[in-house]
This record gives C-alpha cells, structure tokens and sequence, in this order.
C-alpha cells in the first residue's frame, strides 16, 4: 500500500526528470519503472541522515540513466544551451518557482566556472562521460580533467556555501 502510493507520487516525476533529458517517453517510462523497482530493492539501504527520500529516488534514477545510456541509447543534448536539460518544466506555481529559481541560480553560478572547468563538468555530468572518456576526447592528463572537475566543484560548493550563510 505504502509502496502504491509512493509509485504514484514519484513515477510521474521521475519520467518527467528523464524526459527533460532528453530521453522519449517510452524510455523515461521504463527508467523510472526500473528506479522504483530499486527502490523496492534497496529501501533497506537508505539513510536518512545522508540525503532526504527524494534525493535518494531521484539519485537512483540518474544512475538508471546513465545505466541506459551506457548500453548505447543516447538522447541528444543541445549544443547551445545544454543546462536547459534541467530547466523548469510545468507543475505547481510553488514547484515551477522554486525550479526556475535553481536554474536561474545554476546558470548563474556554471556561468561563473573558466571554459576549461565547464567542459570538463558539461562532459561529466551531462553528458554522461567517464573522467577516462573525457581525458581522450579533450587529449589532456586524466589527472588535468579530475582536478578540473574537483576545482569546479569546489567553486560551486563555496558559492552555495556562501548563499547559505547569507540568509
């Protein structure tokens, strides 16, 4: 019963979340049926101390992407404005205010990353590449391209950090 309830509340959401990456229906479909399907499995595992219900779900459902991704099903990301993948989509006014305030925030806060750090982060996280990936196809040290996402990283971590301590 409590597992109804959860797949009705997170299935849509989920889908919805892979579709904007890109992903068709069908396919964000059967990764967000596959997601719950490891939530079911795994509800052992989570810990509440180290991220909330939501984030845990929404993690396993990344994964569940990439997972797809990496058996060669490739949803094309656009070129120009690739943080778009994340930008708010429709939903409740307090939902759709609170998404286009992170996008506005994130595309604010990449914006101010170097050219060499976004590319490494752009590869990394959207498009779904390996460090080891991202070294051959940039033709620079694996350990030039984790230091550059660790770098960036950081900046984004010290920036929120900071957000966080002005409120």
């Amino acid at each position: 019963m409590a597992f109804a309830a959860l797949f009705r509340h997170y299935a849509p959401r989920i889908k919805a979340f892979i579709m904007r990456g890109g992903a068709d229906a069908d396919v964000a479909q059967e990764v967000a049926q596959e997601a719950l399907v490891m939530v079911w499995r795994k509800a052992a595992s989570f810990d509440r101390n180290r991220a909330s219900a939501a984030t845990w779900i929404y993690a396993i459902a990344r994964n569940k992407r990439i997972d797809l991704l990496r058996r060669g099903v490739r949803p094309p990301i656009d070129g120009e404005d690739w943080l778009a993948v994340f930008s708010p989509q429709e939903g409740g006014a307090d939902t759709s205010i609170s998404a286009a305030q992170t996008y506005t925030r994130m595309k604010e806060l990449m914006g101010g990353l170097s050219a060499e750090q976004l590319v490494v982060i752009r590869k990394a996280f959207f498009e779904d590449k390996t460090h080891t990936a991202i070294a051959e196809e940039l033709a620079l040290p694996l350990g030039t391209v984790k230091s550059r996402i660790r770098l960036a990283l950081g900046k984004l971590r010290e920036a929120l950090a900071r957000e966080e301590g002005e409120r």
